[in-house]
């Protein structure tokens, strides 16, 4: 059998309802209240349109340059260690330790008058030679003589002629000069010492220009050319940068070390560069000429995005993304986003959000503010 509601139950459900209608209500507007009386939590910047002082800088046109900071060694352009080729008493000695020479210039000198008896007794040996075999060549063609006397003899000429050159050439040798113009290094020996053949007596260096040698990483080398230009600095001269130019890099790479040997030439006309110094160096692998430039403090950073906060014509703060190119210390190049001329928030920027009214409060880039 089937049951039908009674006017109590009827009255039980209105009540109900009514009850619902009205807790749902009141959720609504306490929903509302908090959205708008409580909700104003989103950062929008200063209320009333007060505006918010910052510090702002102009983006400018520079002229910046990309660098690859590395570490490398000085080397000589030239370097010989003076060696003797014949034995000897050291008879003359003609320069001073650390002084520079000129190309040619007479260094050392053996004592030759043993050569040079050498040398008297050869020729009259080469004379007799001579006059025996002149003879013979003569009596050769008479038959009054064998074909072996005759090539014995001129067998013992040619042997008295070598014996003579060579002693002329040793005597060459008892004069040792510069191979080329430098600096003289260290004296070895002394006057009146007898030396051994193929004793080191000082060294020659040529230091200008100095080598700068150094070793680039393989993910670098499809930026590098002959003839960029590179920046020195060394211990002994902190404050002061030396200019060089790349003119040779290795055609291979290094296993090891995944690197490539690089060489630039250093002029070095003053001397302060030596030989075997530890270098710090800048290469530089590219110039921008017309380069727009920030401080790095206006970059801020969203995720993997950048942006910056501009100040418009109506002193607003707006919100921009750039792209950004070579970064230097403390700039930045900015490839896309901005133009010339416009300002942008260094500091304070943390106190607005887009649209804000901003004033900017440095004085070398005060513009003017729309008093609202």
């Amino acid at each position: 059998m089937v049951g039908y509601p009674t006017n109590h139950t009827k009255e039980n459900t209105m009540r109900y309802r009514s009850f619902y209608l009205f807790f749902l209500g009141t959720v609504l507007f306490l929903s509302f209240l908090i959205l708008t009386g409580c909700g104003g939590q989103k950062k929008k910047g200063p209320p009333g349109g007060f505006a918010v002082s910052v510090v702002a800088e102009t983006v400018k046109e520079e002229r910046i340059e990309e660098k690859i900071s590395l570490v490398g060694s000085l080397a000589a352009d030239e370097f010989v260690e003076i060696k003797n080729e014949i034995a000897g008493v050291i008879e003359k000695i003609g320069f001073d330790e650390g002084q520079p020479v000129e190309k040619g210039q007479m260094l050392f000198m053996i004592d030759a008058d043993k050569l040079k008896a050498s040398l008297a007794q050869a020729g009259a040996n080469l004379g007799l030679a001579q006059t025996t075999f002149d003879r013979l060549s003569s009596l050769i063609k008479a038959g009054a003589v064998s074909r072996q006397e005759y090539d014995q003899a001129k067998s013992d000429l040619e042997a008295k002629q070598a014996e003579q050159e060579f002693i002329k050439a040793q005597l060459k040798e008892t004069v040792i000069t510069a191979a080329f113009g430098g600096v003289m290094g260290e004296r070895k020996v002394s006057l009146g010492q007898f030396v051994n053949q193929g004793t080191t007596l000082t060294y020659l260096i040529n230091q200008d220009p100095l080598k700068a040698e150094f070793r680039v990483p393989e993910r670098f080398l499809g930026q590098l050319k002959e003839g960029l230009a590179i920046e020195v600095t060394v211990a002994a001269y902190p404050d002061e940068e030396f200019k060089g130019e790349v003119y040779f890099i290795d055609p291979q790479v290094e296993e090891q070390t995944r690197t490539a040997l690089v060489k630039a030439k250093l002029p070095n006309p003053e001397g302060k560069l030596r030989r075997g110094m530890f270098a710090n160096l800048n290469l530089i692998v590219s110039v921008r000429l017309r380069a727009l430039v920030v401080p790095e403090a206006a970059l801020i950073l969203r995720g993997e995005d950048v942006f910056v906060f501009a100040v418009d014509q109506e002193n607003k703060a707006q919100m921009k993304k750039v792209r950004v190119g070579i970064r230097l210390a403390g700039k930045a190049e900015i490839v896309e986003g901005l133009m010339e001329g416009e300002h942008v928030i260094v500091e304070g920027y943390q106190k607005i959000g887009p649209g804000s009214p901003v004033k900017i409060k440095n004085s070398s880039e005060e513009k003017p503010h729309n008093t609202l």
